[in-house]
Parts: C-alpha cells; sequence; structure tokens
C-alpha cells in the first residue's frame, strides 16, 4: 500500500494559540496497526501524559487506536500545536524503537487538526472519541479498551 502524505495542505491555514483547545488526529505510518502492540500504545499515552506534565498541553480526552490517535487537548505555554504535536509523536517513536520488535516508521507526516469554539463542541468531540473504539467494534465497552482517557466521564 501506497503511503498518503498531506504535508503542506494540513497546514495550510493552521493557527494555534495558547489557551485554544484542540482535537487532533494523528495517523500512523501506511496505517499500518502499530497501537494493537499494548506497550508500544502505553509510549503513546506515556507522551502525552509528559506533555501535560511539562506545561505544553492539558489534555480534556484521547483515545489510541491500533492505527492513529484522536486527542483533545488545551494549547498551553508559548509553543505552536504543530510543534506539541510533533513533541509527542517524536517521543512516542523513540520510546518504541526501545522496544523489542522496533518499527522503522511510527506515524504518517503531519496531522489534522480541528479548533474547539464552546463547550458544547468539547463534550461532543470528548465523547466522539472515547467511542471510536466501540464504533469499530474494538469492544463491547469503552471500559473494556485500555488506551483513552476523558475528564468528563
Amino acid at each position: 500500500m501506497k503511503p498518503y502524505y498531506q504535508g503542506k495542505a494540513l497546514r495550510h491555514g493552521r493557527y494555534s494559540a495558547a489557551g485554544n483547545v484542540y482535537m487532533i488526529t494523528a495517523v500512523t505510518a501506511c496505517r499500518h496497526p502499530v497501537f494493537a502492540d499494548f506497550l508500544h500504545g502505553r509510549s503513546a499515552i506515556k507522551a502525552i501524559r509528559d506533555s501535560d506534565r511539562r506545561g505544553f498541553s492539558t489534555t480534556y480526552a484521547f483515545v489510541v487506536m491500533p492505527d492513529h490517535l484522536h486527542w483533545l487537548f488545551q494549547l498551553e505555554a508559548e509553543e505552536t500545536l504543530s510543534r506539541v504535536v510533533q513533541r509527542v509523536k517524536s517521543q512516542t517513536t523513540r520510546e518504541i524503537r526501545r522496544q523489542p520488535g522496533t518499527v522503522v516508521q511510527v506515524w504518517q507526516a503531519g496531522f489534522h487538526d480541528h479548533a474547539m469554539r464552546d463547550e458544547d463542541s468539547l463534550i461532543q468531540a470528548a465523547r466522539y472519541i472515547v467511542a471510536n473504539p466501540l464504533r469499530v467494534g474494538l469492544c463491547r465497552s469503552v471500559r473494556d479498551y485500555p488506551h483513552w482517557d476523558c475528564i468528563w466521564m
């Protein structure tokens, strides 16, 4: 399967500001199910938590699916959205490459972002994120899926 890169098209019109809330989707290279491996999925979660701990983001919800990540967070500090997402993707890649059975390329270049405008859209986005494993049949209850968290649940 040929990789699908959107590159510059994804960045067109992107604006990031501290205090804004964004929902991003980042996809694995060639949609390979990298995060079907439990430890690989935990590596992505560790990177998200580290971003929060370092003051770059405040996470509201996330789900790590086998071949992509949905992350709803408030951008903190004076960092750009692109830099925060790149930091999480890079840390995830480094962590995975330290594990046995390493994957050469983890992420597809770029990511999709959507700026949240009000609390109602935040709640809808969080519900969408958390229910993702249910919609694709990975589990019968979100409680059974190990790679998600949400502050509103």
